[in-house]
Protein backbone atom coordinates (compact mmCIF):
# COMPACT_ATOMS: atom_id res chain seq x y z
CA UNK A 1 0.00 0.00 0.00
CA UNK A 2 1.29 3.84 -0.84
CA UNK A 3 -1.63 5.94 0.23
CA UNK A 4 -3.55 5.88 3.64
CA UNK A 5 -6.42 8.57 2.98
CA UNK A 6 -8.20 9.55 6.26
CA UNK A 7 -11.33 11.94 7.54
CA UNK A 8 -10.77 14.44 10.12
CA UNK A 9 -14.02 14.87 12.24
CA UNK A 10 -14.96 11.34 14.11
CA UNK A 11 -12.24 9.80 12.85
CA UNK A 12 -8.57 11.02 13.49
CA UNK A 13 -10.22 13.65 15.88
CA UNK A 14 -12.85 12.72 18.62
CA UNK A 15 -15.88 14.81 17.32
CA UNK A 16 -17.30 16.97 14.46
CA UNK A 17 -14.84 20.87 14.87
CA UNK A 18 -17.71 22.82 13.89
CA UNK A 19 -20.39 21.22 16.60
CA UNK A 20 -17.52 22.39 19.51
CA UNK A 21 -17.51 25.67 17.56
CA UNK A 22 -20.99 25.87 17.77
CA UNK A 23 -21.50 24.92 21.51
CA UNK A 24 -19.31 27.79 22.30
CA UNK A 25 -21.07 29.74 20.14
CA UNK A 26 -24.47 29.01 21.79
CA UNK A 27 -25.84 27.34 18.84
CA UNK A 28 -24.92 23.74 19.25
CA UNK A 29 -28.54 22.31 19.27
CA UNK A 30 -29.03 23.88 15.63
CA UNK A 31 -25.44 23.16 14.14
CA UNK A 32 -25.79 19.54 15.78
CA UNK A 33 -29.22 18.63 14.39
CA UNK A 34 -27.56 19.71 10.43
CA UNK A 35 -24.46 17.94 11.02
CA UNK A 36 -26.05 14.21 12.41
CA UNK A 37 -28.37 14.32 9.47
CA UNK A 38 -25.65 15.37 7.00
CA UNK A 39 -23.11 12.86 8.34
CA UNK A 40 -25.98 9.73 7.91
CA UNK A 41 -26.20 11.71 3.86
CA UNK A 42 -30.13 12.49 4.53
CA UNK A 43 -29.61 15.93 3.30
CA UNK A 44 -26.95 17.44 1.05
CA UNK A 45 -22.98 18.05 2.45
CA UNK A 46 -22.91 21.45 0.57
CA UNK A 47 -26.07 22.86 1.95
CA UNK A 48 -25.28 21.70 5.13
CA UNK A 49 -22.16 22.85 5.53
CA UNK A 50 -23.26 26.72 4.34
CA UNK A 51 -26.51 26.52 6.84
CA UNK A 52 -23.68 25.57 10.10
CA UNK A 53 -21.64 27.88 8.82
CA UNK A 54 -24.20 30.39 8.65
CA UNK A 55 -24.98 29.79 11.95
CA UNK A 56 -21.46 30.63 13.32
CA UNK A 57 -21.39 34.69 11.53
CA UNK A 58 -19.91 36.70 14.35
CA UNK A 59 -17.77 34.49 15.97
CA UNK A 60 -14.15 35.63 17.27
CA UNK A 61 -11.96 34.28 15.03
CA UNK A 62 -9.49 34.12 18.14
CA UNK A 63 -12.00 31.97 19.62
CA UNK A 64 -12.16 29.48 16.74
CA UNK A 65 -8.35 29.05 16.72
CA UNK A 66 -8.18 28.55 20.32
CA UNK A 67 -11.06 26.08 20.09
CA UNK A 68 -9.34 24.00 16.79
CA UNK A 69 -5.96 23.98 18.70
CA UNK A 70 -7.09 21.79 21.80
CA UNK A 71 -9.58 19.50 19.91
CA UNK A 72 -9.07 15.68 21.78
CA UNK A 73 -7.97 13.57 19.40
CA UNK A 74 -8.73 9.74 18.90
CA UNK A 75 -6.87 6.67 20.50
CA UNK A 76 -4.00 5.70 18.16
CA UNK A 77 -4.33 8.71 16.28
CA UNK A 78 -0.24 9.72 15.98
CA UNK A 79 1.19 5.70 16.72
CA UNK A 80 -1.15 5.17 13.33
CA UNK A 81 0.27 7.71 11.43
CA UNK A 82 4.10 6.72 12.57
CA UNK A 83 3.63 2.99 11.93
CA UNK A 84 1.76 3.90 8.13
CA UNK A 85 4.89 6.12 7.84
CA UNK A 86 7.49 3.56 8.47
CA UNK A 87 5.81 0.96 5.99
CA UNK A 88 6.57 3.90 3.28
CA UNK A 89 3.43 5.51 3.17
CA UNK A 90 2.38 9.03 2.25
CA UNK A 91 -1.14 9.76 4.56
CA UNK A 92 -3.36 12.29 3.54
CA UNK A 93 -6.19 13.74 5.29
CA UNK A 94 -9.83 15.22 4.01
CA UNK A 95 -11.95 17.32 6.28
CA UNK A 96 -15.65 19.17 5.61
CA UNK A 97 -14.14 20.84 8.48
CA UNK A 98 -11.88 23.36 8.65
CA UNK A 99 -8.06 24.04 7.82
CA UNK A 100 -7.85 26.03 11.66
CA UNK A 101 -8.24 22.51 13.26
CA UNK A 102 -6.55 20.33 10.36
CA UNK A 103 -3.49 22.35 9.84
CA UNK A 104 -2.82 22.73 13.35
CA UNK A 105 -3.56 18.33 13.87
CA UNK A 106 -0.76 17.98 10.96
CA UNK A 107 1.60 19.74 13.53
CA UNK A 108 0.63 17.42 16.41
CA UNK A 109 -0.58 13.70 14.17
CA UNK A 110 2.17 14.69 11.55
CA UNK A 111 0.51 13.39 8.45
CA UNK A 112 1.20 14.52 4.83
CA UNK A 113 -0.85 16.98 3.55
CA UNK A 114 -4.41 18.00 4.51
CA UNK A 115 -7.34 19.32 2.40
CA UNK A 116 -10.39 21.32 4.00
CA UNK A 117 -12.42 24.32 4.09
CA UNK A 118 -11.88 28.03 5.12
CA UNK A 119 -14.17 30.16 7.32
CA UNK A 120 -14.16 33.47 5.64
CA UNK A 121 -13.16 35.85 8.26
CA UNK A 122 -13.27 39.80 8.07
CA UNK A 123 -12.58 42.78 11.24
CA UNK A 124 -11.78 39.46 13.31
CA UNK A 125 -14.93 37.55 13.01
CA UNK A 126 -16.66 35.12 11.16
CA UNK A 127 -18.68 36.32 8.53
CA UNK A 128 -20.87 33.42 7.98
CA UNK A 129 -19.49 31.99 5.05
CA UNK A 130 -17.28 29.29 3.77
CA UNK A 131 -15.08 27.78 1.04
CA UNK A 132 -12.41 25.78 0.39
CA UNK A 133 -11.31 22.02 -0.83
CA UNK A 134 -14.20 20.05 0.16
CA UNK A 135 -17.43 21.47 -0.03
CA UNK A 136 -19.33 18.91 -1.69
CA UNK A 137 -20.40 15.14 -1.03
CA UNK A 138 -17.95 14.20 -3.83
CA UNK A 139 -14.57 15.92 -3.28
CA UNK A 140 -13.04 13.65 -0.93
CA UNK A 141 -12.92 11.37 -3.95
CA UNK A 142 -12.37 13.90 -6.58
CA UNK A 143 -9.25 15.24 -4.46
CA UNK A 144 -8.22 11.31 -3.63
CA UNK A 145 -8.17 10.15 -7.27
CA UNK A 146 -6.02 13.86 -8.11
CA UNK A 147 -3.51 12.90 -5.79
CA UNK A 148 -2.91 9.41 -6.98
CA UNK A 149 -2.30 10.67 -10.02
CA UNK A 150 0.53 12.80 -8.37
CA UNK A 151 1.69 9.79 -6.70
CA UNK A 152 1.39 7.20 -8.99
CA UNK A 153 -0.54 5.24 -6.67
CA UNK A 154 -3.27 3.48 -7.96
CA UNK A 155 -6.82 2.13 -6.23
CA UNK A 156 -5.14 -1.11 -5.45
CA UNK A 157 -2.43 0.83 -3.72
CA UNK A 158 -5.04 2.85 -1.89
CA UNK A 159 -6.51 2.77 1.56
CA UNK A 160 -9.42 4.86 2.89
CA UNK A 161 -10.91 5.74 6.50
CA UNK A 162 -14.23 7.41 7.47
CA UNK A 163 -17.33 7.78 9.46
CA UNK A 164 -19.93 9.40 7.24
CA UNK A 165 -21.82 9.92 4.15
CA UNK A 166 -19.32 12.11 2.95
CA UNK A 167 -16.39 9.86 2.80
CA UNK A 168 -17.85 7.55 0.74
CA UNK A 169 -16.40 8.69 -2.35
CA UNK A 170 -13.01 8.03 -1.57
CA UNK A 171 -14.24 4.93 -1.37
CA UNK A 172 -14.52 4.39 -5.22
CA UNK A 173 -10.82 4.93 -5.51
CA UNK A 174 -9.61 2.73 -2.60
CA UNK A 175 -9.01 -1.03 -2.10
CA UNK A 176 -9.66 -1.10 1.62
CA UNK A 177 -12.51 0.57 2.57
CA UNK A 178 -12.39 1.27 6.36
CA UNK A 179 -15.59 2.24 8.01
CA UNK A 180 -14.51 3.74 11.85
CA UNK A 181 -17.29 3.92 14.21
CA UNK A 182 -19.55 4.58 11.14
CA UNK A 183 -22.80 6.06 10.62
CA UNK A 184 -24.65 3.04 8.74
CA UNK A 185 -25.05 4.86 5.57
CA UNK A 186 -21.08 4.39 5.57
CA UNK A 187 -20.61 0.99 6.64
CA UNK A 188 -22.93 -0.29 3.68
CA UNK A 189 -20.28 0.72 1.55
CA UNK A 190 -17.14 -0.74 3.43
CA UNK A 191 -15.37 -3.75 3.39
CA UNK A 192 -13.65 -3.05 6.66
CA UNK A 193 -16.22 -2.45 9.63
CA UNK A 194 -14.25 -1.31 12.86
CA UNK A 195 -16.58 -0.05 15.86
CA UNK A 196 -13.98 0.09 18.97
CA UNK A 197 -12.86 3.56 18.77
CA UNK A 198 -8.81 3.12 18.39
CA UNK A 199 -6.99 3.84 15.45
CA UNK A 200 -4.30 1.38 15.85
CA UNK A 201 -6.95 -1.72 15.07
CA UNK A 202 -6.40 -0.53 11.36
CA UNK A 203 -3.14 -2.08 10.97
CA UNK A 204 -4.55 -5.45 11.07
CA UNK A 205 -6.12 -4.91 7.47
CA UNK A 206 -3.00 -2.95 5.83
Amino acid sequence: MKLAAFDFDSTLMDGETIDFLADAYGVGAEVAKLTAEAMRGEIDFFEALNRRAALLKGMSERKVIDICENLPYVKGAKELIKELHERGMKVIVFSGGFRYATGFAKKVLGFDADFSNILHVKNGALTGLVGGDMMFGFSKGDMLFRIQTLLGADKEETVAVGDGANDASMFEFSKIKIAFCAKEVLKKRANVVLDEKDLTKILNYI
